[in-house]
């Protein structure tokens, strides 16, 4: 046999390839199913992301300048609940902070409530608050503004 017959031969090149030497082709059986038993052991396995969080975090703030209305902006994106101060800062300063965070919570999807006079709760998506202490302020601002 010729060098040429080789490569044609080890390369599938030759056209007179002899079909009957070859083996016929079986297949093999699927592994077996695994057992039900087996199954739910490894469900039990897994373990739910929302369950391993890292403990969340408040932070609680009170700014002089609106300068600081960037740092808080920065707890918020880094998904802890900020408790914002106003009551020592200007008014016009405090609504301009306001104003910002407004526009940061609306950006990360959370939330801002007022929670007392100048004091504000800002919170990630991450963080649920339940209840409201919104109408027990109108109930104090209401007799207060009786008398």
């Amino acid at each position: 046999m010729s060098i040429k017959s080789k490569f044609k031969t080890f390369f599938f090149l030759d056209d007179e390839y002899d079909y009957d030497n070859e083996e016929p082709y079986e297949e093999q059986a699927a592994p077996p199913a695994r057992s039900q038993k087996h199954q739910a052991s490894q469900k039990q396995n897994v373990v739910s992301l929302q369950s391993v969080q890292k403990a969340s975090k408040v932070v609680l703030v009170e700014p002089r300048v609106y300068a600081e209305a960037q740092d808080i902006a920065d707890q918020l994106k880094n998904r802890r609940a900020v408790v914002v101060n106003l009551q020592r800062i200007d008014r016009e300063q405090a609504k301009r902070i306001v104003d910002f965070l407004s526009g940061t919570v609306y950006a990360i999807g959370g939330d801002i409530q007022k929670i007392g006079t100048d004091i504000f709760l800002c919170t990630p998506d991450n963080v649920e608050v339940s209840g409201s202490i919104s109408q027990i302020l109108q109930e104090t601002e209401y007799e207060d503004t009786r008398w």
